[in-house]
């Protein structure tokens, strides 16, 4: 359960320096991603599950 929270943890520092050090960049990438239908949001929230799961999987398999 450490783990787990460490990585979300991890993973709200990664986005706030990414919101920092661009943030028109940010606005401007939210202002696409409203304008995208749903089944594409849907289409690209699973695909980037699917490989973030793989990724963990090979990293655990790779790291022993």
């Amino acid at each position: 359960m450490k783990i787990l929270l460490m990585a979300l943890l991890l993973a709200l520092v990664l986005e706030g320096m990414v919101y920092a050090a661009f943030p028109e960049a940010m606005q401007n990438m939210m202002r696409r991603i409203v304008a995208m239908p749903p089944a594409v949001l849907r289409s690209v929230g699973l695909g980037v599950a699917i490989l973030g799961i793989g990724l963990l999987w090979l990293v655990r398999q790779w790291g022993g």
